[in-house]
């Protein structure tokens, strides 16, 4: 999921993490099915034909899914792409906690990258015993208010919301 959405290298980008294993989601795809994995040499080695295990999907290189990602990862490399995409992440979680707190509501907010959430809760995220103090069924009327007004949600706090590059300051 942080694959391309937190940093144009990734989390591991980011966060200078060497991992032995990425793995990447339908980012690659164009938001189609597909997922892909590398790593250290000595892991991949390990995959057929060259190693014992042998790995196989149903969506191994569809043609569709390879194109839309294909496509996708170009538009990334565009250098104005990212930030823009940044500014408007930032943008939408600077305006949800000013109307938050002009409404007298209490959230907490988190972003990195064009990644975002939003609890119901005083208390600061830190891990999940503070995330687990949010008010479920204050996200839920928010939820359902938000999805009345033509505004699609994650159904869940517990989701991170997305925004693309087709998102722009009049969405926001």
């Amino acid at each position: 999921m942080t694959g391309f959405r937190v940093h144009p290298g990734g989390a591991q980008n980011l966060y200078k993490v060497k991992p032995d294993l990425t793995t990447l989601g339908k980012v690659i795809g164009g938001g189609l099915p597909v997922g892909a994995y590398g790593g250290r040499k000595e892991i991949m080695e390990m995959i057929a034909p060259s190693g014992p295990v042998y790995q196989a999907g149903t969506f191994s290189g569809n043609p569709l899914a390879m194109s839309a990602g294909i496509a996708t990862l170009k538009k990334l490399r565009d250098p104005s792409i990212w930030p823009g995409m940044e500014q408007i992440a930032s943008s939408l979680t600077n305006g949800l906690r000013a109307a938050a707190e002009n409404a007298g509501i209490s959230i907490q907010s988190s972003r990195v990258g064009t990644m975002f959430s939003m609890f119901f809760t005083e208390t600061p995220i830190a891990d999940w015993s503070s995330v687990k103090t949010c008010d479920t069924d204050k996200f839920s009327d928010y939820f359902q208010k938000m999805l009345n007004r033509g505004i699609y949600l994650a159904p869940s706090q517990f989701e991170a919301g997305f925004i693309s590059a087709t998102h722009d300051e009049n969405i926001i």
